[in-house]
């Protein structure tokens, strides 16, 4: 698989996995050997099984999930995808609005992950043009 089917691939299935919950899912998008970098100043999360632990202590706190997927951008192995999300966790109200790069096996799993976004303690939808 290519690195433009697998990054499409990756943007169906987030988004419509991460409104339910659905950890398995998102985790099956990753090599058994994926190295999932969600805060970029902590040990990763490994392999598919790492995933999930980590989605599902996540999504135990998230309430009211609505997220947004931009286009990915795709040059040789690797994908940019423009992400924007808000919930509501633990009670409180949180909007993140990131990006994530991406690099794929031949398989068209996801070897690495590395997110980065910013973060406002409200819910708020994506900016007109977004």
């Amino acid at each position: 698989m290519d690195a433009e089917a697998a990054a499409r691939r990756w943007v169906e299935i987030w988004p419509r996995a991460w409104r339910g919950r659905d950890a398995d899912a998102i985790a099956s998008l990753y090599a058994d050997d994926a190295v999932y970098r969600a805060l970029a100043y902590r040990e990763p999360d490994r392999g598919a099984a790492g995933v999930r632990r980590y989605l599902e202590s996540t999504f135990a706190a998230e309430e009211g999930i609505e997220c947004w997927f931009g286009e990915p951008i795709v040059a040789g192995g690797r994908a940019a995808v423009e992400w924007w999300a808000a919930w509501n966790e633990d009670g409180a109200p949180v909007t993140l609005a990131g990006t994530t790069v991406l690099r794929f096996d031949a398989s068209g799993r996801v070897v690495d992950h590395r997110d980065y976004w910013n973060e406002v303690d409200r819910r708020e939808e994506p900016y007109d043009g977004w």
